[in-house]
């Protein structure tokens, strides 16, 4: 892995960020490498609004490492 690209700081050192489900209204936690979490309280499926460098750098596979950067890019292409 790379460790000087600030594009992918999120993905090396994960960041949570708090997201009210949409359909209880519950406070979600989602981690920034976290493609989906289940709502604890209804089990909503709550999908991860991922927009990063693995979509256009060259170098992301071997920035990030070949499990996440094939578990994000797959999400990524389904969008």
């Amino acid at each position: 892995m790379l460790d000087r690209c600030p594009g992918a700081a999120d993905m090396r050192t994960p960041t949570l960020k708090l997201k009210n489900c949409p359909e209880c209204g519950r406070e979600v936690e989602l981690f920034s490498v976290d493609v989906n979490v289940k709502c604890s309280n209804c089990g909503f499926l709550i999908y991860n609004d991922i927009e990063s460098c693995i979509q256009w750098c060259q170098y992301a596979k071997e920035c990030i490492g070949e499990e996440l950067y094939n578990k994000l890019k797959n999400k990524a292409d389904k969008k």
